[in-house]
């Protein structure tokens, strides 16, 4: 039931995403196709135009989206903030979903104009969403408890059990298959052929079923934590070198926003207030 509740969570606002975009898409198309030059003659340039009741209000909205994203994601790392209500895995995944689609709506408030220092909070927040998306992947590759921290390597090895102890515990193995079971385990790469082969192994040698269903869930679960443990140590290289290209490209992003808006305000641009 969670997982279905989860998953029409990320649903929901995928299709807000798509949603939003479709409408913005739809109703500036005829200004937007416009070539630069000639957008000033279109009957509704005051509209859509950055510095327009419209434009403006689509980059003030979505840059607040972003920022509240970013803030209320920092404050549950860190600080615990909302910890007892919200876990840190969906609130991960509502702070993707403002910073998609806060800078779609910046997006739209540029008009699809870029140039100078614009251009330079642009791209910087392109490769911020890019490398979110990319940071989500890693993200979700790493063992977590079920409020979402982390596990260290210590705690996911201590997991794993004695394997031919285990087996022993409920099923009487000879030493010849406890050494087929071990090779399995201890194998680079596991793979269902080897499964395959073990469990009609075990059927020559007259297991009856349910010890047969034990052995191989016993054995699925231990390929399975170990490889949790190489997935461990790969995904936490990845996600300290990923913070090398995603926080940089957010602050750079966040230093241009404050300029733009304290240029903004001091030129007398208040949208509607």
């Amino acid at each position: 039931m969670k997982k279905q509740i989860h998953t029409a969570y990320i649903i929901v606002m995928i299709l807000i995403i798509i949603a939003v975009t479709f409408y913005l898409s739809y109703t500036g198309y005829t200004y937007y196709k416009t070539p630069l030059e000639e957008r000033f003659y279109h009957p509704q340039h005051t509209w859509f135009k950055p510095s327009g009741a419209y434009g403006h209000g689509l980059g003030i909205i979505g840059t607040f989206l972003i920022l509240f994203g970013v803030t209320i994601y920092i404050a549950r790392k860190r600080y615990n903030f909302l910890s007892k209500i919200i876990r840190l895995k969906y609130l991960l995944e509502f702070h993707i979903f403002l910073c998609t689609l806060g800078p779609i709506m910046v997006l739209f408030h540029t008009a699809f104009k870029f140039g100078g220092i614009v251009s330079i909070a642009f791209w910087s927040m392109v490769a911020v969403v890019l490398s979110g998306v990319i940071g989500r992947f890693i993200y979700i590759q790493i063992p977590r408890t079920l409020e979402g921290r982390e596990l260290t390597l210590n705690e996911v090895k201590g997991l794993k059990t004695d394997l031919a102890t285990a087996i022993n515990e409920e099923v009487v193995v000879d030493a010849e298959m406890r050494q087929v079971i071990l090779n399995i385990s201890n194998s680079e790469r596991p793979s269902t052929k080897d499964l395959r082969k073990l469990k009609k192994e075990l059927i020559k040698k007259k297991f009856p079923k349910e010890d047969r269903n034990y052995i191989l869930k016993l054995l699925k679960d231990d390929i399975s934590l170990s490889g949790k443990i190489k997935r461990l140590l790969l995904m936490q290289r990845l996600f300290k070198y990923w913070h090398v290209a995603h926080l940089p490209f957010a602050l750079i992003m966040l230093i241009i926003v404050i300029i733009h808006v304290a240029v903004t305000l001091a030129f007398g641009y208040k949208w509607i207030f």
